[in-house]
């Protein structure tokens, strides 16, 4: 009989384990647009839009324009400070909205056979639905290999997020997410290129729950 709390409490932990670790999935797809060149001397400037459309890719649940102005400190390293605003359309309820500052850091990395990049970015983040300041770390770090004898080159990259503190609406101190893509690089036309791929999302929620989206990812980047 004295084992029966012990009993008791195993029973709980193995009933409660599927929902502590319940994952929802989701297929989406994102787009982008970015337009990316020289403004003047070591001023660079990107300018991007992003439409994403999840839920079984039957609704848009994001659109994001983000543009920045960066300043070359090395061929290799630039320094961007940039804006992003965020449409966040709700259906049956008022749609929310998103602003961000950034500040980011791209270096370029040559190795043996292909380009090692990384990408650092701090965010502040404010949303309509809440007063406080979000501040969240990304860093991502992507490889391009050449395919031989061809304009494609093979792509892959991953990207950690982590909030570094709590909100009123929402965001909870800690990771966040987790980005990973594989797929292929393909040059248009000059220095422009298209991207297209897979790319994989798992979201760390409340109550141990987990988000994890499928995404077709179509890239398209205009240099000039």
């Amino acid at each position: 009989m004295r084992h029966l709390p012990l009993l008791a409490a195993a029973t709980a932990l193995t009933l409660a384990a599927p929902t502590m670790a319940q994952t929802t999935q989701d297929e989406q797809v994102w787009l982008n647009l970015t337009v990316q060149g020289p403004i003047d001397g070591k001023l660079v400037y990107f300018a991007e839009v992003q439409p994403r459309i999840g839920q079984g890719i039957s609704h848009l649940d994001q659109l994001i324009v983000r543009p920045a102005i960066g300043y070359r400190v090395t061929p290799r390293l630039t320094l961007f400070q940039g804006y992003a605003h965020v449409f966040l359309p709700i259906e049956g309820a008022p749609d929310r909205n998103e602003d961000r500052g950034f500040q980011q850091a791209s270096w370029i990395v040559p190795t043996a056979k292909g380009e090692l990049t990384s990408r650092t970015r701090m965010e502040q983040r404010w949303r309509s639905d809440g007063h406080d300041t979000g501040w969240r770390l990304r860093e991502m770090l992507r490889y391009e290999l050449p395919i031989k004898g061809s304009k494609v080159r093979a792509l892959g990259s991953v990207e950690g997020f982590v909030a570094l503190n709590a909100t009123d609406w929402g965001v909870r101190d800690g990771f966040d997410q987790v980005r990973t893509f594989a797929g292929v690089e393909v040059t248009l036309f000059g220095q422009s290129t298209a991207e297209l791929g897979y790319l994989n999302q798992t979201i760390n929620q409340a109550a141990g729950r987990t988000q994890m989206n499928h995404v077709a990812s179509i890239s398209v980047f205009i240099r000039h």
